[in-house]
């Protein structure tokens, strides 16, 4: 439908597609700011305070997403207090970790480098949102910036935009990190996304271009064979980390999906590999912490320490830039399923 169309039989196009900034009231969540966004039958909240991560995904009102035992909450005061940041990583369709740290907490020359890093917790600056029509497309964009920054330390700036269109099942997620010091600064990241109940159920399937599974410790060995379908529940199962090679295409970019063949949905996510060399999945099928997280990420989950320790630190120059372009598509119907599927099964190839 056209722009003339879609507005005979819309009073209001927000009727169909908005922008709108929310804060929350209550709870740990109080204070929070966030844009609750809709695109027809597509929904997902960013969180302006924290990164402009999202918290909730969801399509035709089936929730895509997990979210922790602790709930949606705000900034706490121990989000980046070594082990107890566990009590602010709230999990959300994902987040961002780094921008000096992924995964375990590291200390180094009296220096604290909590776990998963601070820019999850960074508030935006810079934010703008606009819906408009470029011709006979209704557009939606979301930009904003956070700052990592450090008296006499670093100054690393994440810019991220958001875009997607009316009718679209796609979201597109673009982030440039520039470091604004004058030195070369270590350059961690990594996108934890995080799928939920009910997309996320016994039997949904993983669908990886790996060329090899790797399991990360002696809890995940024994359980690679699954690492592409997800179980049932099981009270204090411990979690598994599984790390991937996987193939990109021929355009530089790899593209998995997650599949829940009983409600004919599916996610497809791809992104630039060029920046993000390493794949890690996270699989807890515990009671209570029933999840998938697909990682891409320019570090290795062994975190900091493995690095500094190998010598492999990635550093940003003076002033240089790198650009991460991450895409989300809904798939719906047997038929767009089963296409997505042979695609990343043709990349793995």
């Amino acid at each position: 439908m056209n722009k003339k169309d879609i507005l005979k039989k819309a009073g209001s196009m927000q009727q169909l597609a908005y922008i709108r900034p929310v804060t929350y009231q209550e709870g740990r969540s109080s204070g929070l700011k966030a844009l609750d966004v809709k695109n027809g039958p597509l929904s997902f909240r960013v969180l302006a305070d924290k990164c402009m991560d999202i918290s909730e995904f969801s399509f035709g009102g089936v929730n895509m997403s997990f979210l922790s035992k602790p709930g949606l909450q705000g900034r706490n005061h121990y989000d980046t207090n070594g082990q107890e940041a566990l009590r602010s990583i709230m999990g959300g369709f994902f987040f961002t970790a780094g921008l000096e740290n992924i995964c375990a907490p590291f200390s180094k020359d009296g220096k604290d480098y909590p776990m998963h890093g601070r820019i999850r917790t960074t508030p935006a600056e810079q934010i703008c949102h606009d819906v408009r029509w470029k011709d006979d497309q209704c557009e939606l964009m979301i930009r904003g910036e956070m700052r990592e920054a450090e008296l006499f330390g670093e100054n690393l700036v994440l810019r991220r935009t958001y875009e997607t269109s009316y009718g679209s099942k796609t979201l597109t997620m673009t982030d440039e990190i520039e470091n604004e010091a004058f030195r070369p600064e270590p350059l961690m990241i990594l996108y934890h996304i995080n799928m939920g109940y009910p997309f996320l159920d016994e039997g949904t399937k993983l669908y990886i271009p790996t060329k090899a599974v790797t399991p990360r410790d002696e809890a995940s060995r024994g359980h690679e064979d699954r690492y592409d379908v997800m179980d049932a529940p099981k009270d204090n199962e411990p979690e598994y980390v599984f790390i991937h090679d996987v193939a990109a295409d021929e355009d530089g970019r790899v593209s998995l999906a997650v599949v829940n063949e009983a409600l004919a949905l599916g996610l497809k996510i791809s992104y630039t590999a060029k920046y993000l060399p390493y794949f890690m999945e996270w699989k807890s099928t515990a009671s209570g912490d029933y999840v998938i997280g697909l990682e891409p990420s320019n570090s290795s989950v062994y975190g900091r320490a493995f690095h500094e320790e190998n010598r492999t630190l990635h550093y940003l120059e003076p002033f240089a830039k790198e650009t991460n372009t991450l895409t989300f598509t809904v798939l719906t119907g047997k038929e767009e399923i089963a296409d997505a599927i042979r695609s990343i099964k043709g990349s793995g190839e």
